[in-house]
């Protein structure tokens, strides 16, 4: 009964922490502020929320979850240009239909871009 509860509890544990992506940056990248080195992160998205690591540097963001019409075959990552350095403006996640949508530099609350 114990083991029961417990594999419960850890089960919705886990579908309240969010979703969990590996993203490739190939260039210096900003988001949010902060400038990221190239390399690969860990992408959690949770409710209207992103959060960039790479080991113990951490970015965390406001962004706009939507859903594309079908399944994307690989993740992207589609820049727009601030102050001559690479933004994230969007990243589209390989093997779901997920858009994550990150908020322009800025913009207030729900102002995240759907370019």
């Amino acid at each position: 009964m114990r083991t029961r509860i417990l594999g419960l509890a850890l089960l919705a544990l886990s579908a309240a922490a969010g979703k969990n992506y590996t993203v490739t940056l190939f260039d210096p990248t900003m988001v949010a502020g902060q400038k990221l080195a190239p390399g690969d992160y860990q992408l959690e998205v949770t409710g209207n929320k992103a959060v960039l690591k790479n080991g113990k540097h951490t970015v965390e963001s406001p962004v706009k979850v939507v859903d594309a019409e079908r399944k994307f075959s690989s993740t992207t990552v589609r820049y727009g240009s601030e102050n001559g350095g690479n933004q994230i403006q969007e990243i589209r996640i390989g093997g779901t239909k997920m858009r994550v949508l990150f908020e322009e530099p800025g913009a207030g609350a729900g102002g995240a871009n759907g370019r």
